[in-house]
């Protein structure tokens, strides 16, 4: 009889309970919120592949750029993100059709994949303990996890893929046969979901190997090589591109740091740290581990983290929480080591530290989310105009375009694209949101409001309130409940 903490029957069981639980907080009520800005704009350049075979930033009738048509290039070929989410999504369209839950279905699936390699990542590392059904259930229950996998969006591939390219190197270290192929695939693929993250992987895997596995630098090094050169031609494409960005690293660092506390990894568990640490100088007169395996398995997802954080702050043009993603996974397995020190302790230390992780989290509002409707300023406007209007209207609108370039057939022109706005004069709808975003979104506003000669419109205001986006996946951002005390939207409708 094995003594392992769990036999391979009840592992199989633990982990099927994981993965419906996993599958119910992410697939409940998926379609129920209307996709926000960025989403849209995955989900229509990824409705280009159905008829073009590449993804484009234009269908013929819309523009999709945010960026004032700086994510094409010729023929308005895609070139702002790798291609990988788009055909993954476009292979989902084809199959079960174009909705606001197929949109989001693969991206969910993908987390749930997440949740089941962190299980095996951690086993890899630790095996025979408590501390992957510990990871695997408290990444399936992070709200900050939900969340990204919810999105339409790059963000659960890169986690995933992440988590399958580290645990490779995990099985490389091992000695595993085709570890290195598996390695050279998963890193391929983390590559074409969002190629800055393979700067990531290969920066914490190699400093890693350099101090803990010398005996595999060198098949490590020549995986590296190999993933370079195949990808060459993309990391030229890739380099053609010209992001904005302003280099504030010290400020930027706080910020993601600052995130990271807050949201993932609260700093009171230091106090637990704290506690193990001397509990086991009372027990053994040494206050850290002198088991080399012990640093070793810790130090991989500590690399990782703290090479996703600096390299995010270095180049990311803005400051967005999503950007830390493949970072989660680590860091709730982080936690999950802390939880089972603290159980060696004693089993209340461990219980009274998940308790208050579970107590500070925002499970009560995401579960409320997932329960109850949400209504936001582009469901409102949306489920409006294709009531109300046809196929060949024009919509002048600032900011919001991209959602009502999905959820209607119309033309619409403004938002952040950059494109020539003479042909809002005539529009049938304006809408001109309550906030403004940005410099872009404000030219647009101005345009439209000296422009547009308000006699020839009637007035309508919508039971829909008008925040700032439909919803983000930002933890600072999100609204787990239809907002209450805010504006209602205003649209306008030609008369003429």
């Amino acid at each position: 009889m094995s003594n392992r903490w769990l036999t391979d029957r009840k592992e199989w069981v633990f982990l099927f309970v994981i993965m419906c639980g996993s599958a119910c907080l992410l697939l409940a009520n998926l379609g129920n919120q209307y996709l926000w800005q960025d989403e849209a704009q995955t989900a229509l350049v990824s409705k280009t592949i159905l008829t073009e075979g590449v993804p484009r930033g234009y269908d013929g009738k819309n523009y999709f750029s945010q960026e004032g048509s700086a994510e094409y290039g010729d023929n308005y070929i895609w070139r702002w993100h790798t291609w990988l989410p788009f055909y993954v999504l476009a292979g989902f369209y084809k199959v079960f059709g174009v909705s606001t839950f197929v949109a989001r279905l693969p991206f969910v699936l993908f987390g749930i994949g997440t949740v089941l390699l962190t299980y095996f990542f951690a086993k890899a590392l630790w095996p025979g303990g408590r501390v992957p059904a510990i990871a695997a259930a408290l990444l399936a229950i992070s709200v900050p996890f939900l969340l990204l996998c919810r999105q339409c969006r790059y963000h659960s591939m890169a986690m995933f893929f992440s988590m399958l390219s580290l645990y490779a190197y995990v099985a490389l270290l091992h000695g595993r046969k085709y570890s290195a192929v598996m390695l050279f695939v998963a890193s391929t693929l983390l590559f074409h979901s969002q190629h800055i993250y393979v700067v990531v992987l290969f920066g914490a895997v190699l400093l890693h190997a350099v101090i803990f596995g010398r005996p595999r630098l060198k098949i490590l090094l020549v995986v590296t090589f190999i993933t370079i050169i195949v990808n060459a031609p993309w990391l030229v494409w890739l380099a053609g591109m010209h992001y904005p960005h302003q280099f504030m690293l010290i400020s930027f660092l706080n910020t993601y740091v600052t995130d990271i506390v807050r949201y993932v990894f609260p700093v009171w568990l230091l106090l637990v740290v704290l506690i193990v640490v001397f509990a086991r100088r009372v027990r053994t007169g040494r206050f850290l581990s002198g088991d080399r395996r012990f640093w070793e398995r810790v130090s991989l997802p500590v690399f990782f983290v703290t090479f996703n954080v600096i390299i995010v702050a270095t180049l990311s043009p803005l400051i967005f929480f999503r950007y830390v993603a493949p970072a989660i996974p680590l860091l709730i397995l982080l936690i999950a080591v802390i939880v089972d020190a603290a159980a060696g302790v004693h089993w209340l230390l461990a219980v009274a530290t998940t308790a208050l992780l579970l107590a500070t989290s925002q499970l009560k509002d995401y579960f409320y989310e997932i329960t109850h409707d949400y209504d936001g300023p582009m469901k409102g406007i949306s489920r409006y105009l294709n009531e109300h209007g046809s196929s060949e209207d024009v919509v002048a609108i600032t900011y919001g375009d991209m959602p009502l370039k999905f959820y209607t057939n119309m033309r619409v022109i403004g938002g952040l694209t950059g494109e020539d706005l003479e042909p809002t004069r005539n529009a049938r709808w304006v809408i001109i949101r309550k906030y403004v975003l940005c410099s872009e979104d404000k030219k647009v506003r101005r345009y439209l409001l000296k422009n547009i000669d308000r006699s020839k419109y009637r007035k309508i205001m919508l039971n829909s309130p008008d925040i700032t986006w439909e919803n983000r996946e930002d933890p600072r951002n999100h609204l787990f409940r239809t907002r209450q005390n805010e504006d209602k939207v205003v649209i306008y409708e030609r008369i003429d």
